[in-house]
């Protein structure tokens, strides 16, 4: 693990431990071992660590999207993979989704979201561009805005389970059933 990683993980760890207005840069160097002067090699502040632990966050979502969907299977069974996929991750990490909107709201670095977040929106633009190449949703759908539309909207479905809402079982099973028929209307997806 590089010292940039080091630094990122430790201060994952200590922003879920102390919150982000009692956490210190002294805090995360002790954690991750590391002189002060080195955490400043990386990241001028405390919170401007923000971006790199939602970067971290953005590439597990996609590592998880990769090996829990095949594309071997129909894309509606994918589509609610990766519902599942993203609930069961916003579930996991739901403080440190958490801590990252508050973190990047509270500096300069929310223009940085759009950077963090490209990976994903090409993951899905290539995800929705196939499906609309093999007719399975609708040929006037612009992949690229979608993709952007699609992520916020599930993203923003779980988080209102985990971070704001309930987390009870038939409450996420409803919101999910719900999540899907709107994603299959408004894709116009066309069931084989």
């Amino acid at each position: 693990m590089s010292k940039e990683e080091k630094i990122i993980q430790a201060a994952i760890e200590v922003f879920r431990e102390k919150g982000i207005e009692k956490t210190k840069v002294s805090d995360i160097v002790k954690a991750a071992g590391i002189a002060q002067g080195t955490f400043y090699l990386y990241f001028p502040s405390r919170l401007s660590v923000m971006p790199a632990i939602a970067k971290v966050m953005v590439e597990k979502i996609i590592a998880a999207i990769n090996d829990g969907i095949s594309t071997q299977e129909p894309f509606a069974k994918r589509l609610e993979k990766l519902v599942d996929i993203v609930f069961s991750l916003t579930e996991e990490y739901r403080d440190v989704f958490a801590l990252i909107y508050a973190g990047i709201t509270q500096t300069e670095h929310m223009k940085e979201w759009e950077n963090i977040y490209a990976p994903y929106y090409e993951w899905m633009n290539n995800f929705l561009y196939e499906a609309q190449q093999e007719g399975t949703i609708r040929e006037s759908l612009n992949t690229t805005r979608s993709s952007k539309l699609i992520i916020g909207l599930v993203e923003s479905a779980a988080e209102q389970i985990y971070l704001y809402d309930d987390s009870e079982e038939e409450t996420i099973r409803l919101q999910k059933l719900e999540l899907l028929n709107f994603l299959h209307h408004a894709l116009g997806l066309r069931h084989a």
